[in-house]
């Protein structure tokens, strides 16, 4: 396997361009391509930056020519909720249009496609991506790889890897265990904070709840297990997480992903687990890992512009 797996390019067509130069892509046929390796992004390709259109005709144009894989990140999962009818609530829809925030988060991507036939044709393909994909060798999702919530969902999906409507319409009802394994994959652990403790995310949205490392060993304190802004680890309380999660353990292949909008000078966290979300949509590089069937994942092997 030869694969260049890319984070999230959130509508940074420029970006991506460059970085499939700097790997050594060409355009050719309608598509870019590698004459002996394959690129695989692991979602989140709109919303955000300033050429959505441009991003998902080079990306689908790759899935098409076979150059390329994606799996399906929250947003484009979102895309899909947003254009669907709630079959309970007449005129409404998956994703409530009113609610605070929804907009707001999709809003570049609406500019463009809103109220056009892009709309419809772009999330029907949305509907087409798998979730993640499983190597013999490398595992690629976009924010999770977590064993029980896999399980349900491909029992869910059966032979087809793909949502079915049912799954779409359960995955936005919260408290399903669709909902939340679609939750975990795509946007990765949660644990509830304890009571008194909060925090403001990047949105500005007040969090009682925290994402967790779930690529560490050590899960033994909600300070250590956290994911949130470093000016905002002081009021991550230092107490032991419940016992469930310091017994959390992933055992498997090296697992690709993006999602957690990391920062810096892009490198692997340990020789089984890389993210590859390094704030593209902000300032941060776009960055690809180039995978060729090692059994460790190492630093080197990262590429970005």
């Amino acid at each position: 396997m030869a694969f260049d797996v890319i984070g999230d390019v959130h509508g940074q067509y420029d970006k991506l361009v460059a970085l499939l130069r700097h790997m050594g892509y060409d355009e050719s046929a309608g598509a870019w391509r590698h004459p002996d390796r394959t690129a695989i992004f692991v979602g989140d390709l709109i919303d955000r930056g300033p050429k959505q259109l441009a991003t998902i005709q080079l990306v689908r144009a790759m899935v098409d020519a076979g150059s390329a894989q994606c799996v399906m990140g929250n947003h484009e999962f979102n895309a899909i909720a947003w254009v669907t009818p709630d079959p309970e609530h007449p005129g409404k829809y998956l994703r409530d249009h009113h609610k605070p925030g929804n907009r707001e988060q999709h809003q570049a991507f609406l500019d463009v496609v809103e109220g056009t036939h892009w709309q419809k044709e772009i999330t029907a393909w949305f509907r087409t991506l798998p979730l993640w994909l499983d190597y013999p060798g490398l595992r690629i999702v976009h924010a999770c790889w977590h064993q029980p919530s896999i399980d349900l969902l491909q029992q869910a999906m059966g032979s087809n890897q793909r949502l079915t409507d049912e799954m779409i319409l359960l995955g936005n009802r919260k408290g399903h265990p669709i909902y939340e394994a679609i939750e975990v994959v795509c946007k990765g652990l949660e644990v509830e904070l304890p009571a008194g403790t909060s925090f403001t995310d990047k949105e500005g949205k007040v969090r009682r709840e925290v994402r967790v490392r779930w690529w560490q060993e050590d899960l033994s304190t909600y300070r250590i297990a956290a994911i949130v802004p470093p000016g905002d680890m002081a009021v991550i309380p230092d107490e032991p997480m419940p016992a469930e999660w310091q017994r959390y353990h992933y055992a498997g292949p090296p697992v690709l992903f993006g999602h957690y909008w990391f920062n810096g000078t892009p490198k692997v966290i340990s020789p089984r687990f890389a993210c590859l979300d390094y704030s593209a949509a902000r300032e941060g590089p776009l960055v690809a890992y180039r995978f060729d069937d090692e059994k460790e994942l190492a630093s080197e092997k990262m590429a970005w512009v």
